[in-house]
């Protein structure tokens, strides 16, 4: 077992140990120790016994009063540091996928604001690294890492996975915001677009879920009152068809079939599996770019009949919302924290469309 394979047990392990209630730790990883006059020393002999793991880790965390880092044989230390930051997201360790702008980078800024520490994954390397600088300079904190991430690709975000519990110990929260658009009628589609959009919105959510999962799993199998959140960001598309966007539709339905199907079988592992079904962010760049937003692209594909301009297909969209607008960001953080913070309820699709769409 490799070096990373081993922290990636050791740290969720140790961080699912520490929790106390409500209390968050940081477990940081480090070759050598810094305070070695009072690091607790321990052998593991077996990474791959994870009940035997626990229970040494268990005794050497309650052999002192000030417990403050472990040194395991071999490998490292791990020292423990509280989370104190204050805020609805106090101490948690959140993903979020697609994070380098739009949506993804809102939600980031918003989860910082309210104490978390966030890492932004996007395949967009220099974009989401300047994205996390701007969110640590927003709160004059090292709260925010960017990171170069492709969710169609298991080595990338196992990767991603890794160098969170190397910096942090753990993850608390998977926001699967990652996805991609290109809408064309069935008739006309070229499958190495309907590929694409499938391979994001789809593949990309299952391979998130597995990558994250085994670590939030450890930290819930040290402590059993631990528990964590995966929050798919799917779409009201997700929900009812969308008329030549076959291919994003079908995505987001088969989505919410992943979303239910993870919560049957995660919940044992403490893990709550939801979706939240936004409205249309008129104002993100998912709409609104110039050369490829939706707008553009409705506008080009005769998607909406007798529109002349991006403003009449804008017009059309806003019309469909009986509140006479597009979802904000502000509107899809409230449902966030709902689903963190409720403890019972997991597998469900949450509208937020200004009830343009309304459950049946």
């Amino acid at each position: 077992m490799s070096q990373e394979e081993k922290i990636r047990v050791i740290a969720p392990i140790l961080r699912g140990i520490c929790f106390k209630g409500s209390e968050l730790v940081n477990v940081t990883f480090s070759k050598k120790c810094q305070h070695q006059d009072k690091c607790v020393p321990v052998s593991i002999n077996d990474y791959g016994n994870v009940e035997e793991i626990i229970s040494k880790l268990r005794q050497a965390v309650e052999s002192t009063n000030d417990f403050k880092c472990l040194q395991v044989e071999g490998l490292g230390c791990f020292s423990i540091e509280p989370e104190l930051k204050g805020g609805r997201l106090s101490g948690r360790i959140a993903l979020v996928t697609g994070a380098a702008q739009g949506v993804g980078l809102e939600i980031a800024q918003y989860m910082a604001g309210e104490g978390a520490l966030v890492f932004l994954g996007d395949i967009n390397k220099e974009g989401v690294e300047k994205a996390a600088q701007r969110i640590c300079n927003q709160q004059d904190s090292p709260c925010a890492v960017g990171c170069q991430l492709d969710v169609t690709k298991p080595d990338s975000l196992n990767q991603a996975v890794t160098a969170i519990v190397t910096k942090w110990g753990g993850l608390d929260i998977l926001i699967a915001n990652a996805g991609v658009l290109k809408a064309e009628s069935v008739k006309t589609q070229p499958i190495r677009d309907f590929d694409f959009v499938t391979s994001v919105n789809y593949r990309g959510y299952f391979l998130s879920v597995q990558a994250v999962s085994p670590i939030m799993a450890l930290q819930h199998q040290a402590n059993g009152q631990y528990s964590s959140d995966i929050i798919q960001i799917n779409s009201k598309s997700g929900l009812e068809g969308s008329k030549r966007n076959a291919a994003y539709a079908g995505g987001k339905f088969g989505g919410i079939g992943l979303t239910q199907s993870f919560a049957l079988e995660l919940i044992e592992d403490g893990i709550k599996v939801n979706s939240i079904c936004p409205g249309n962010f008129f104002d993100g760049p998912l709409w609104s770019d110039p050369k490829n937003g939706l707008f553009v692209q409705y506008l080009n594909t005769n998607k909406v009949p007798g529109a002349k301009t991006i403003e009449d297909v804008r017009k059309a969209y806003e019309e469909k919302v009986p509140m006479g607008r597009g979802c904000q960001v502000s509107d899809l953080m409230k449902a966030i924290y709902y689903l963190v913070e409720q403890k019972y309820e997991t597998g469900q699709a949450v509208p937020v469309t200004g009830g343009q769409v309304m459950l049946k």
